[in-house]
């Protein structure tokens, strides 16, 4: 049986224009090579046609690319991760301040730096327990999105991470800067989100979905965007990219999702505007509260900079 795995999607405007490896690139959250490896395999179709790398993506073209099979001798990569700042350690945790364009762990497709590779280079021990290629990973956070991340070192922070995430006892917060002005400028939304019905690698709102919650409230109005806090009930992939979204309010810089690319481009932004700030959670061991935090990267704090000046 094959273990490759096929993904259909409708280009969206925010992919149109783009070459079909950048495309590809920013749709899947692959490296650029490896895109282009997909590309030269003919495992990359546009309207039912084989593509080159170079060929351009036109707005609602059928799109259906199918990804090779999971590598069972998947190991993360041990190279140190420019800007990656331990925040915390000690022999039950590490708390990170994970940068923009950073995996979490290995996955298929991905070829640049992981959290789990950064931290064995730079010399720090982590749990076994978990797949091979996501030990000691008890939650995540997209590569283009930068903030707060633990990591278990000890068994014992393995398993109680990992049911204190379960059970929504970690306090989650983000910061986002979407586009306009959320109605009201506080409040909750309680929508399910599960699979694309034609885009396999994006999420939506959907009836069938699991049961996802964000709570949000406006810290700051600009003319043309919001700077949100925002805290996660639940922590579904792409929750707050998804829920936003639906509301017509997509985070700044995300074309996945529905973004104006324009808008990012004034702002200088590569990435959509999300930033973990904040984890709250009960210290493995002793139980004790610990909030650990982080601040904005420069690229986000610039591109509120442009705003507040305009």
């Amino acid at each position: 049986m094959s273990s490759e795995q096929f993904r259909r999607m409708l280009v969206p405007d925010g992919l149109a224009g783009m070459r079909v490896d950048q495309g590809l690139s920013k749709a899947l959250g692959i490296s650029r090579s490896a895109a282009a490896e997909i590309i030269a395999k003919g495992d990359a179709l546009i309207d039912g046609q084989p593509v080159r790398k170079s060929d351009r993506l036109a707005v609602d073209s059928m799109l259906d690319v199918t990804l090779p099979g999971p590598n069972q001798d998947l190991i993360p990569k041990e190279e140190l991760v420019e800007g990656m700042e331990v925040l915390y350690s000690d022999e039950h945790v590490i708390a990170i301040n994970k940068p923009v364009g950073v995996a979490a762990h290995p996955t298929i497709g991905w070829e640049g730096p992981t959290v789990v590779g950064g931290l064995k280079a730079a010399g720090f021990s982590i749990a076994t327990s978990g797949p091979a290629e996501r030990q000691g990973i008890v939650q995540r956070l997209d590569v283009g999105t930068s903030g707060v991340m633990v990591v278990a070192v000890s068994e014992l922070a393995y398993s109680v991470l990992k049911r204190a995430f379960r059970e929504r006892t970690v306090t989650k917060t983000y910061h986002a800067l979407v586009q306009g002005h959320p109605d009201p400028l506080e409040g909750t939304i309680d929508a399910p989100i599960g699979r694309h019905p034609s885009a396999g690698w994006r999420f939506a709102v959907t009836r069938d979905g699991k049961p996802s919650v964000t709570h949000y409230e406006t810290i700051e109005a600009f003319a043309e965007a919001s700077l949100l806090d925002i805290h996660l009930e639940t922590g579904r992939t792409h929750q707050i990219r998804v829920h936003f979204s639906s509301l017509h309010h997509p985070c700044v810089g995300d074309p996945m999702y529905g973004s104006d690319p324009a808008l990012a481009q004034r702002l200088g932004l590569n990435r959509q505007w999300l930033h973990a700030v904040s984890l709250t959670f009960g210290h493995p061991a002793t139980g004790k509260k610990m909030t650990i935090t982080s601040d904005y990267p420069t690229d986000l704090a610039h591109a509120l900079e442009v705003l507040r000046d305009s």
